[in-house]
């Protein structure tokens, strides 16, 4: 994996790399370039390239000083799953939503990405709650870090 890049993104190139992964894995809820712009001034968004191929994407949404809790996302496209990277969009995540005072560690998947419940419960994630968006047919499922 040692040709694995992390990067925040800082270009419009860089947040349609975003938006295609974030998109392609939750079909259910697909964002403009524009909603990836106003989530990259509230969250911390990093890509995963394995040299110049896109691999995935994370998300943090940070604790703030009325809510301790932090929500750590990895998505990984379907052909690089079972590699280790989203272990480490993870692990990433994770260390800096502590860095940030998370007292609370939160993911949310979309109930049909079977592999992302998976790799969240591998990881000492229970479900919380499952809900239904306006107009979404496929739930949600909140999950959170024991």
């Amino acid at each position: 994996m040692t040709d694995l890049r992390i990067e925040q993104p800082d270009s419009d190139a860089m947040l349609r790399d975003w938006q295609r992964v974030h998109n392609t894995i939750i079909p259910t809820h697909i964002l403009s370039l524009d909603d990836v712009r106003e989530r990259v001034r509230r969250n911390h968004l990093e890509l995963a390239y394995l040299g110049d191929v896109l691999v995935g994407c994370s998300t943090l949404r940070p604790p703030t000083t009325e809510e301790p809790t932090a929500t750590v996302i990895a998505r990984i496209l379907a052909p690089h799953r079972g590699q280790g990277f989203g272990e480490e969009l993870y692990a990433r995540g994770l260390k800096r939503a502590r860095e940030l005072g998370a007292e609370v560690i939160e993911t949310v998947v979309l109930a049909s990405n079977v592999d992302g419940l998976r790799f969240a419960q591998k990881h000492g994630f229970i479900e919380v709650e499952r809900y239904l968006l306006p107009g979404d047919t496929i739930p949600w499922v909140d999950l959170r870090l024991v």
